[in-house]
């Protein structure tokens, strides 16, 4: 069983035969704040019968954002302006039968997440470009400061991993700054600010050790420097 999610703004179906199927369906507007809250899923339709150039911008944008297959759900009228740029894995037509439907989406949730470019750095949702110093979470850009970049760049280069304040200090911020470990502090409380309330808990907190990233919200740690 696959989780599936389909963005579509159409009061009709855009997949009738999806309810043939036993996956885990969830459906959410066909818009970019949708995929703010786009739960995990291993396949995204996108519904591109009508509104093409909409589409095609969150076509590409689930692909950069979401870990997860892609599929465009096409009217016939529509396939001459599908090309390289949708950054799709896939497309159907909106009458699709079960079966085939059923195999489509076998095959898009055996896909792997998409290896990052040699720039990109990704985890737990997190997209950073080192080549153009932007960071974004889940497609909504992050304004931040330089080292605060840096921070989380560092983090997020090994997540899982526990820095102590005076590591992250060294490591970011170098061995000939003079401030204190309280930096670090304040500048945890500006990213997790920067992050949003649904996302702040991705910088985890150890007690009387340090911080580290981690992919899910972690339990019983606290959140506060």
């Amino acid at each position: 069983m696959a989780t599936v999610l389909v963005l579509s703004d159409a009061q009709d179906d855009a997949l009738p035969a999806l309810d043939l199927l036993g996956h885990r369906v969830r459906t959410m507007a066909a818009q970019a704040s949708s995929l703010v809250h786009a739960p995990d899923c291993d396949v995204v339709f996108v519904d591109a019968r009508t509104g093409l150039a909409h589409a095609r911008s969150l076509c590409a944008l689930a692909h950069e954002t979401l870990g997860a297959a892609v599929v465009a759900v096409m009217a016939e009228s529509g396939l001459a302006a599908l090309n390289e740029g949708w950054g799709i894995d896939d497309f159907v037509l909106t009458h699709i039968a079960p079966a085939e439907l059923e195999a489509r989406i076998r095959l898009g949730a055996s896909h792997a997440e998409p290896e990052a470019s040699e720039t990109e750095i990704r985890a737990g949702g997190i997209v950073i470009d080192e080549s153009t110093y932007m960071a974004a979470i889940r497609g909504r850009m992050l304004n931040l400061t330089y080292k605060e970049f840096e921070l989380l760049k560092h983090l997020a280069l090994h997540p899982g991993q526990v820095f102590t304040r005076e590591q992250l200090l060294q490591d970011v911020w170098g061995y000939d700054y003079f401030g204190g470990t309280r930096t670090v502090d304040v500048h945890i409380r500006r990213l997790r600010a920067k992050l949003g309330s649904d996302h702040e808990s991705l910088i985890g907190t150890v007690r009387n050790v340090g911080y580290r990233l981690v992919a899910h919200a972690p339990g019983a740690e606290s959140q506060s420097p």
